[in-house]
């Protein structure tokens, strides 16, 4: 790489003085990056307010406000000035307090730890590639369980060439924490985890005691000496159906837990309030003694990487989002929504609790949250009971590590029992 600039230098010796084990977190990239507090952005700053601005890239009419087709306006309520110009590259700044105070709302058992302020990024895919740039060097190794959401294998592998390092998902109809450990084992260093629940595929989230295991384990290993970076994949945060299972994000467990466990926090609106399209997600950091100085260097960082990869995050999007988290109704509407998902869940499980010759066919994975439920097929392969299910039955599933995917979130309660028995009958074709 080139020679480092003299600002991400300063970050990194910052960071240095307060935690060298977030500084040996950091990939290559990660370390040469910054945000340009100079050039154009640093310019365009010194210069707003001024009676004549003629520094930043947008187009503006003759009484200031932003330049626009009547033919695009005229299709929204929100005002030009919070929609039109770009959004600052970090995100909007009364957004990324209201999603901070949000997780801590949702995380009670956070209580006063000190976290970073979120960054926004353009919804969750972006924001995880985003710390595959700032965390992950060429031959990295990802810690995750078998079943796994796909995209990370573009974003970790493909883009950073990182090495999928993978254990089985369940043990005795439980998360497999004894996987988790042995992978963490072995040769002193740095060590990347994945901590994806709800979990995708699976659909699966773990009890309140797996929560603390999982938490102990890495614990465990960081006294042993390892730099931890837990990224934390909170896609379908908030959707538990069963009680007894951990209801806030594992953040919250590894967010004060060890000077040498950065936890990342990567969630968003996406999935938790349904605008898939609105491109709007978020990283926030937390690492035992963190302080203000240096997550201002992280998120400095990771603007800096945001910066040279979109420039920014959809302000429309951004701008909506932050009145409908004010609105008096947001709650109401949120529960709503929750429960013709659980609806939908309580479903599946009566179904596959009563329909003893789908036992021939297929068997369910452990799952209890999410979007998603997976099933083991017996005795023919899930490829070809797909293709069955698709030409014979109008039916689409997804068939992926050896297993069927199958996101009730999509499905109609009045239809669930339609689509077992196809998938049943698709099967008994297929053997």
């Amino acid at each position: 790489m080139a020679k480092i600039n003299p600002q991400a230098q300063s970050l990194n010796e910052t960071i240095q003085s307060i935690n060298p084990n977030v500084l040996n977190l950091l990939s290559e990239r990660g370390k040469n990056i910054f945000f340009p507090s100079k050039g154009i952005l640093g310019q365009s700053a010194e210069a707003k307010g001024k009676k004549i601005n003629a520094t930043i890239g947008i187009a503006l009419e003759n009484d200031g406000t932003p330049m626009r087709l009547e033919s695009v306006v005229s299709q929204f309520t929100v005002d030009p000035v919070d929609s039109l110009p770009y959004a600052p590259s970090p995100g909007k700044p009364s957004l990324r307090d209201v999603w901070k105070e949000m997780i801590y709302k949702k995380n009670p058992s956070l209580d006063k730890t000190v976290i970073s302020r979120p960054i926004v990024g353009s919804a969750l895919t972006h924001a995880l590639s985003i710390c595959g740039y700032m965390f992950i060097n060429e031959g990295d190794k990802v810690i995750t369980p078998e079943f796994y959401w796909g995209n990370y294998r573009l974003m970790f592998v493909n883009a950073f060439g990182a090495q999928m390092d993978t254990y089985t998902t369940f043990n005795d109809k439980g998360f497999n924490i004894d996987g988790l450990k042995e992978k963490l084992s072995g040769p002193i260093g740095k060590k990347i985890v994945i901590l994806n629940f709800p979990n995708n595929p699976t659909g699966y989230t773990p009890t309140i005691d797996e929560a603390e295991k999982i938490k102990d384990v890495l614990l465990e290993s960081a006294e042993k000496g390892n730099d931890i970076i837990a990224l934390i994949d909170d896609a379908y945060f908030g959707l538990v159906y069963e009680k007894g299972i951990f209801t806030e994000s594992i953040f919250t467990k590894l967010a004060n837990l060890h000077e040498k466990i950065l936890a990342v926090k990567v969630d968003g609106a996406t999935k938790e309030d349904y605008v898939w399209g609105f491109r709007v997600g978020f990283i926030t950091y937390a690492v035992k003694n963190g302080t203000e100085e240096l997550y201002k260097c992280l998120e400095d960082k990771t603007a800096g990487a945001i910066r040279g990869n979109i420039s920014n995050s959809p302000h429309i999007s951004q701008s909506i989002l932050q009145k409908a988290y004010t609105s008096a109704t947001y709650e109401t509407e949120k529960k709503e929504k929750f429960d013709i998902l659980k609806e939908r869940y309580n479903k599946l499980k009566e179904i596959l609790s009563l329909k003893e010759e789908y036992r021939e066919s297929f068997e369910a994975l452990p799952f209890n949250s999410g979007y998603f439920m997976c099933i083991d097929i017996k005795g023919a392969d899930p490829e070809a009971v797909r293709n069955v299910l698709l030409e014979d039955y109008s039916t689409g599933v997804i068939a992926a590590s050896g297993v069927i995917r199958i996101a009730f979130s999509a499905t109609p309660v009045s239809l669930l029992e339609e689509l077992f028995e196809n998938i049943h009958q698709a099967v008994q074709k297929c053997k």
